[in-house]
């Protein structure tokens, strides 16, 4: 799909984009048939408002978009969803501070999945022309991380096994020169990652650990950890039907780095990036671990399994210790971990967990800045007393009903020592429903502000 052309043409139709307090002053500059056409459609400029005006012989002769109180990102993405197809435009007096959203919110607009439908990519998708003053090769880094894991997680896990999502990785790390590793199968317990290979085991796919490294061994070491569970059935504790139904985007938190990953590496940081990718599928069979089994972990730390849906905290918590090990400047993981992160806070806001509050501040800022918001949620050590077992170091599952996202994080924590710097990130990666910029399905949240974040802590 081409989304934008190099500049415009004398064919391509002219777009306005003006917020309430500007409007009366840029209609009063207008055409008088224009400013007729305008007020005989009674139209405001707020948030979601498009008018299509026509030339004297029928045709589009300009399009005018409404921006409410300000320029947001997804307010500029009504635009691809309203304008008629087979058009080419450009923006039209659009101030240079606002060219980066307007692209990226007609690049994000114009995400299809269509693999599996029988009809046919559209064939005369409109085009926008790149606005003046645009960073192009952000926006297009930007799109295709995010692009990447939505299709990542709207894929079904037929198609999207430990298997699939390993050469997913392969193939980002083939794109960007990267060095590519991974331990499958009953070579995990020879490598020392019991708990990978517990969860993992009793699917027809074998786990695996994928392993990506890419940059200067020299520069600051940032390492992302992506829960990577292709297919949760919940195991032995074995979801109901509608717990299950959206099982397939379980693997979010995987696609969520690896977009991020796309990110740092298109934009050839100066980074020393490591990417940890567990992959599994928590699956049903006389192999699979058991509730009361007890699990020793790569740490050393012994875990009650007092939940077999609670796996993903399994998994992570191999990974961590591993990523610790090289004592990075700064290690994020990424998951879709619990229901109650989305109980607190809803599908469409992360939480965010740190250990370092510069760290957590940047994120929050960026996230407010590039409309990508997070939520820090607290690391309360108090309820680190819900974990306890009677016969393990840890038990996987709180013994009570509230905090769950909390008590997961501060799971996580075991893991990561102190003074290694640390965010945790739980996400739904999932849309509910379609919004503009944001269609139903897989979605990638937190990576923008992740990704101006990392480039603020450890690149200055």
């Amino acid at each position: 799909m081409t989304l934008f052309a190099a500049r415009p043409t004398a064919r391509s139709i002219p777009v306005s984009a003006v917020t309430t307090a500007d409007f009366k002053s840029w209609l009063r500059k207008q055409p008088k048939g224009t400013q007729a056409w305008l007020k005989g459609l009674e139209f405001r400029p707020d948030v979601g408002k498009v008018a299509l005006v026509p030339a004297r012989d029928g045709s589009l002769s300009r399009v005018v978009l409404g921006l409410g109180r300000g320029a947001d990102l997804w307010a500029f993405a009504v635009l691809r969803e309203r304008v008629p197809p087979k058009g080419r435009y450009h923006y039209e007096g659009l101030p240079p501070e606002h060219a980066d959203a307007a692209a990226l919110a007609w690049a994000l607009a114009s995400y299809r999945f269509i693999r599996y439908r029988g009809t046919p990519p559209e064939k005369h998708a409109p085009t926008l022309a790149w606005p003046d003053g645009c960073d192009k090769a952000m926006v297009q880094r930007t799109y295709d991380g995010i692009a990447l894991g939505r299709d990542l997680i709207n894929t079904p896990a037929n198609d999207l096994g430990p298997a699939e999502l390993a050469d997913a990785v392969k193939a980002l790390a083939t794109r960007h020169e990267a060095e590519f590793s991974m331990i499958v199968g009953d070579a995990l317990l020879d490598a020392n990652y019991p708990t990978i290979h517990a969860v993992g085991r009793a699917a027809s796919q074998p786990p695996c650990l994928c392993d990506l490294r890419w940059g200067d061994a020299s520069a600051p070491k940032l390492t992302l950890v992506g829960k990577g569970v292709c297919f949760d059935s919940g195991g032995l504790d074995l979801k109901n039907s509608a717990g299950m139904r959206l099982m397939k985007k379980d693997m979010g938190g995987a696609a969520s780095v690896l977009a991020l990953a796309h990110m740092i590496m298109d934009a050839k940081l100066p980074l020393r990036l490591r990417v940890l990718v567990p992959a599994v599928e928590n699956a049903v069979s006389a192999t699979a671990y058991r509730p009361g089994d007890i699990l020793r972990t790569r740490k050393g730390i012994t875990v009650e399994v007092g939940n077999t849906d609670a796996e993903g905290r399994l998994i992570l918590c191999d990974a961590l210790a591993e990523a610790v090990s090289e004592g990075p400047d700064l290690l994020v993981d990424f998951a879709t971990l619990t229901g109650a992160a989305r109980v607190a806070l809803g599908t469409e806001l992360p939480a965010l967990f740190a250990n370092d509050d510069a760290f957590a501040d940047q994120i929050l800022d960026a996230g407010r800045r590039r409309q990508d918001p997070l939520w820090r949620m607290p690391l309360h050590r108090d309820y680190r007393r819900h974990l306890d077992s009677k016969i393990a170091d840890i038990n996987n599952i709180s013994s009570v009903s509230q905090g769950g996202a909390i008590t997961a994080a501060l799971f996580l924590q075991e893991f990561v020592p102190a003074g290694q710097r640390w965010a945790h990130v739980d996400t739904m990666a999932w849309n509910g429903g379609a919004r503009p910029g944001r269609p139903s399905g897989g979605e990638i949240f937190g990576v923008r502000a992740f990704y101006d974040a990392i480039c603020a802590t450890l690149l200055g």
